[in-house]
């Protein structure tokens, strides 16, 4: 049994929560909103008041938050993880955010004689209940290979990338096929619409396909259910915007990601930016002159 930290315990920081306590591991933990971990703590999760303190009593920290910007938040200050973290201590990262910020906060880390890894999680909360989820980690190869057993009881694979920030790379670099798969499917069963075959019959048709993906199958239906939430527009949105940062920096075109971004714009000016990123099969259809 591992003593362990998790700070940010929303659908997939909860998720990540969940696994570790039935792994049998002691798990502490922190949320901005106490009543969204009732449920884990119901589950034996014990509490702490701030990031400072789940660092202090955890010999693993893990964060899982919406952006650099709430990273940030719970990072610094006399009651961030900072203040908490010390020799020996290890600290993941999990949430996808900028390379670049997170490898401002490990040369932090490190100067406290810590160590802090990146460790994005491939997957969805439906995958992440499976336990089939995949992890890919930038850090101290050291580090890793200490926490990779802990990892392992959250995805089924693991993958060592390199030094820190290259794992943010590598999701980023994943990330951006998931609208740009979704868009293709949207355009495809439109287009087979409009010309008169049933969207329910171009649908299955699509799903029977050599083209489909578990990702954009999982979307396929919530798009089909509608109203349920697994990845939002303006959380995809932020992906897509760290891709074509990073593209430009590498000079690297990202066309279709630029063409996935305009359509999500387009979902938030008709006020669905709440909505899962399914909805981009919405914004093209009444752009098509169809309706649900």
């Amino acid at each position: 049994m591992a003593h362990l930290g998790l700070i940010g315990l929303g659908n997939m920081g909860g998720g990540i929560a969940k696994r570790l306590l039935d792994a049998g591991h002691s798990v502490t933990g922190y949320n901005r909103t106490r009543s969204k971990a009732q449920s884990l703590l119901d589950a034996g999760m014990q509490w702490a008041a701030t990031p400072r303190a789940v660092a202090e009593a955890a010999d693993i920290t893990f964060s899982m938050v919406a952006n650099s910007a709430a990273l940030r938040a719970v990072f610094n200050g006399h009651d961030g993880i900072l203040a908490g973290l010390g020799p020996g201590k290890i600290y993941v990262d999990m949430s996808t955010i900028s390379p670049t910020v997170s490898r401002e906060l490990a040369e932090r880390v490190a100067a406290k004689g810590a160590q802090m890894l990146d460790a994005p999680i491939s997957g969805n909360v439906i995958t992440l209940a499976q336990g089939t989820s995949s992890i890919m980690v930038g850090g101290d190869q050291a580090a890793y290979e200490k926490i990779k057993p802990v990892l392992l009881e959250i995805g089924s694979k693991v993958n060592y990338v390199g030094e820190n920030g290259q794992a943010l790379l590598m999701k980023i670099a994943i990330n951006l096929s998931l609208p740009i798969q979704f868009l293709g499917f949207c355009e495809g069963v439109l287009l087979a619409e409009k010309g008169g075959i049933p969207r329910e019959t171009a649908i299955k048709v699509w799903l029977s396909s050599a083209l489909v993906s578990p990702a954009t199958g999982h979307h396929v239906a919530l798009l089909q259910q509608q109203g349920e939430i697994m990845f939002d527009v303006n959380m995809m949105q932020k992906d897509l915007l760290l891709a074509l940062e990073m593209g430009r920096e590498l000079d690297v075109p990202l066309q279709g990601v630029a063409l996935s971004d305009q359509v999500l714009t387009a979902a938030r000016a008709l006020g669905l930016a709440g909505e899962d990123y399914a909805v981009m099969f919405e914004v093209l259809a009444q752009m098509s002159g169809l309706k649900r």
